[in-house]
Formats: structure tokens, C-alpha cells, sequence
């Protein structure tokens, strides 16, 4: 309802109304890049010689006949008993949940930072501070960002339990790989409408990053 302005599908079932397909973005990202000047853009499911998506692509014509250009994408389609396996995750049963500062400057940070060290600390608390560090036998470095704002995560929401009787100016933090979250924030083309982060203490970091259609969850793992 986002993207179309009218499709059909027919699943498996009324109340299993879905079919979810793997596929190289790559490949659908080369495809879209023709559809930039397009008059309309119609996508469908095909399964001639295997499955794929076809991208037909209407583009402008000084002719009165439409120049169609197609793009047949092999598409993978992952079996029911799979589906679970795909689920949003549940948000996990944070220590402190925070808004994090512009992506382009934690990025020029975290950049810097990983000729240094190839872990960092991300320690937050509930009245809107986060400290980014690393520390080595030979240098420690941090940078303070203060004022970010922490979510409203809703009362009945039971994953805000341990972080709705902690200290605020409590710190709660998580040591992780500085290259996956390099790699986190190098994949962000697009600043996000709103970007949160929730610490789970010494075991998991656990960004939202919130687009105006599409969220995107990652979970980093804490180093021992």
C-alpha cells in the first residue's frame, strides 16, 4: 500500500496472504535505476523457466507507443516452514533505550576511532547521554554526545521493565565489534527519519533506524 497503486496477490491461504522471496538487491537495484524517468512501473511474480520478478518499466515515448523495457530478476522463494525464520524480531529487554545523534557524524567518529582499536564502547543512560569509547593499553579516547532524547516506549510494553526503575544518570553499555558498526552506518545512503539504540548490558546493542516506509533492526552482539 506504500509502494503501489493497485496490486493483486494470491497466497497460499486468506490468512497466510504472503509469499517471501530472496533475491541479490543488487540485481533490483539495477533494474529500478531505468524506472527513474519512468511513466509506470509494474512488478510480477513469474515462474516461466524459474522464479522471478519482472520489472516491465513504461518509459516516456515521443511515439504514441509505449516503450517497454523488462527486467527478469531470479528470485529465491523460501518455503512456508521457513517463514518464521524471517519474522521481525522482538524488541529485546533493554537497560536503556536512546536516541542516537546525526548518523553522518557518529560515522566520522566511529571511522577515526577504528585505527585505534577494533573494539568500542557504546554506554548510554536515560536522560539522553551516550559516551562512544575505546580504550587500549596505549591510548584511551571518548566522545560525549549529550541531549539525544530517550523514547516513550509505551507502559504496557513489558521490554521497558528494567530500564523504567534504573538511575537515569546510570550508565549501561556493551563493548562490540567497531567494524560492524562501521559497516552499519557506511550502508546508511539515506539519514533515517528518527534512529534509536537500546544496550542491553554487556550483551547486545540493538539499533532501529526508522525511513518513512521501512525500519531496519540490527542486533550486535556484545564481545565477551
Amino acid at each position: 500500500g506504500n509502494f503501489f497503486d493497485e496490486f493483486q496477490m494470491e497466497g497460499v491461504a486468506a490468512e497466510h496472504n504472503e509469499i517471501y522471496l530472496e533475491l541479490v538487491p543488487e540485481n533490483l537495484s539495477r533494474a529500478l535505476k531505468t524506472a527513474q524517468s519512468a511513466k509506470a512501473v509494474k512488478i510480477k511474480l513469474t515462474n516461466k523457466h524459474c522464479p522471478c520478478l519482472r520489472v516491465a518499466v513504461e518509459l516516456p515515448s515521443l511515439s504514441s507507443s509505449s516503450r517497454i523495457v523488462t527486467h527478469d530478476i531470479p528470485v529465491g522463494v523460501i518455503p512456508r516452514r521457513l517463514w518464521n525464520d524471517f519474522r521481525e524480531p522482538s524488541v529485546p529487554d533493554f537497560d536503556v533505550s536512546i536516541y542516537l545523534p546525526a548518523l553522518k557524524t557518529m560515522k566520522s567518529v566511529v571511522e577515526r576511532m577504528k585505527n585505534l582499536s577494533n573494539s568500542i564502547v557504546i554506554e548510554a543512560n536515560m536522560s539522553g547521554e551516550m559516551n562512544l569509547k575505546i580504550e587500549t593499553d596505549l591510548v584511551s579516547v571518548t566522545t560525549h554526545f549529550k541531549d539525544l532524547g530517550n523514547p516513550p516506549w509505551a507502559s504496557e510494553d513489558g521490554c521497558q521493565s528494567s530500564a523504567q526503575d534504573r538511575d537515569p544518570e546510570s550508565m549501561a553499555e556493551a563493548r562490540i565489534d567497531i567494524k560492524k558498526l562501521q559497516q552499519l552506518l557506511a550502508g546508511q545512503q539515506v539519514n533515517p527519519t528518527k534512529a534509536l539504540c537500546n544496550i542491553v548490558s554487556k550483551r547486545v546493542v540493538h539499533f532501529i533506524l526508522l525511513h518513512e516506509d521501512v525500519s531496519l533492526q540490527y542486533f550486535i552482539p556484545a564481545l565477551a
